[in-house]
């Protein structure tokens, strides 16, 4: 997550909110690819969760990151909860229960991703192995309990905590046992947001199925391929979800942010303090109408803060972030922003794909994306089953990459990232199909074997 916006201009009009969405705008050539990823911390000795605390703990990892790469901490009530590149715009943060994020500098390259990435690996190896700490690439931590996890000293996760179990069955599993990897892209006007919100939001079923792979709760199968996003169908649905109004006429910056206004709020910060104002509208905030808050207006930080709460498949900002996948091990993640900026920053292939997706209904983009978290590539939707539709969705992006041509310095264009993908098509099965065939084979019904072979 990002670091809670700081511009303190109160508020006056809906269209400062539109405006500050529109900002995003940018010409084709500035167009860059930002990546994030998290990874779960575990201790090498047991296969622990890793706590805050200690000598060894997630803060001591923080720390020695912070000296490694002179990067500024950041800091909330005296605890180091994470660091930013001031030079490069880099940040590493944590989740509620520790996992481990990297959000990626803007880059023009997925060459530049993979480097970044590699960098970033080495560095975290090199603090985190004295200390006996461990990463996992997989959606879901997959035999520990909910209970097990240590949560994070960060203020809005405590208000977040108390406000899941009123609006979800699965929201503290979101927060302390899964973990993703997605992609930010740009866009270069209105229209085109619109036509790439559309059809990443419509084909996001297809990421999930590629990068399925948390097919197991506390040490046993728990009937899913993607149970992180199964979380997500019933976490929060007033924030979450296929945001079916996308696909109407007179989708826009405006609609979005008419969407966003009516979306429950999580809290105000103010200072170094975190206001729960869980459950009201930013609506309400707005015209002065807050029960805690009364007689004040928020600010672009409150709507800028309030906009990373929201947490649909596709998620608007000053650039659009895909949502669908879980977190992978290390040689994956590079293919998650090679698929979709060959499918988006390619106007051949972002055409070819809204062809794909543009006869689909409302209800039929609901139970594709209902049913991919249980059957993956054999979810079907119009007669057609999702594998088909990831083959071909596949052949686009490879076509973009191609187009694109960025090359590095061994002349290699960016569509080699998606070999990781290529292969699970011709293989037949997502990631998580192979988990469970190991589980019941080679495994003998133990996840144990996950922490050597799915490790950073």
């Amino acid at each position: 997550m990002a670091r809670d916006q700081i511009d303190m201009t109160p508020l006056q009009s809906r269209d400062e909110l539109v405006a500050w969405i529109e900002a995003g705008v940018k010409p084709e050539s500035e167009f860059r690819i930002g990546t994030e990823h998290e990874k779960t911390p575990f201790t090498l000795e047991g296969h622990q969760p890793v706590p805050y605390e200690g000598a060894k703990g997630i803060g001591a990892l923080l720390e020695g990151m912070k000296l490694l790469l002179g990067w500024e901490p950041i800091m909330e009530r005296g605890n180091i909860i994470g660091l930013y590149d001031v030079t490069g715009g880099g940040a590493i943060s944590l989740e509620p229960g520790g996992q481990f994020e990297l959000s990626g500098a803007p880059v023009e390259t997925v060459h530049q991703t993979q480097s970044e990435l590699m960098a970033h690996l080495a560095q975290v190896r090199e603090i985190a192995t004295p200390l006996g700490i461990g990463f996992l690439g997989l959606g879901m931590t997959p035999s520990w309990s909910r209970e097990q996890i240590p949560a994070m000293p960060k203020g809005r996760y405590k208000i977040m905590r108390n406000y899941m179990p009123k609006v979800g069955k699965y929201g503290l599993d979101m927060m302390f046992r899964t973990c993703t990897v997605q992609t930010n892209l740009d866009f270069s006007s209105e229209a085109d947001m619109v036509k790439k919100l559309r059809v990443s939001l419509a084909l996001q079923p297809i990421a999930t199925a590629l990068f399925a792979n948390s097919p197991f709760t506390e040490g046993k199968p728990n009937g899913f391929l993607s149970f992180r996003s199964e979380i997500w169908r019933d976490t929060d649905n007033a924030r979450s979800g296929m945001i079916p109004f996308a696909f109407e006429d007179g989708m826009g910056f405006e609609r979005y942010v008419d969407y966003a206004l009516d979306v429950p709020m999580y809290f105000v910060k103010r200072g170094e303090e975190y206001i729960d104002v869980s459950g009201s509208s930013f609506r309400d905030f707005f015209a002065g109408n807050n029960k805690i808050l009364p007689g004040e207006r928020p600010t672009l930080s409150d709507w800028a803060n309030h906009l990373s709460t929201i947490f649909p498949e596709v998620r608007l900002k000053r650039y659009l972030e895909m949502r669908g996948a879980d977190g992978v091990p290390w040689g994956r993640l590079p293919a998650l922003p090679a698929f979709w900026v060959g499918l988006l920053y390619d106007n051949d292939s972002l055409d070819a794909a809204w062809d794909i997706v543009r006869h689909w209904t409302a209800p039929e983009r609901q139970a594709l994306r209902d049913d991919v978290p249980r059957f993956g590539f054999k979810a079907r939707i119009k007669d057609r089953y999702l594998f088909e539709i990831a083959k071909e969705c596949l052949v686009l992006s490879h076509a973009g990459l191609r187009r694109r041509g960025r090359i590095d310095h061994l002349g290699r264009d960016e569509s080699r990232f998606l070999e990781p993908l290529e292969r699970i098509i011709e293989a037949g099965r997502s990631p998580a199909e192979e988990m469970l065939e190991k589980f019941n084979g080679p495994w003998k019904g133990s996840v144990e074997p996950a922490y050597q072979e799915y490790a950073f």
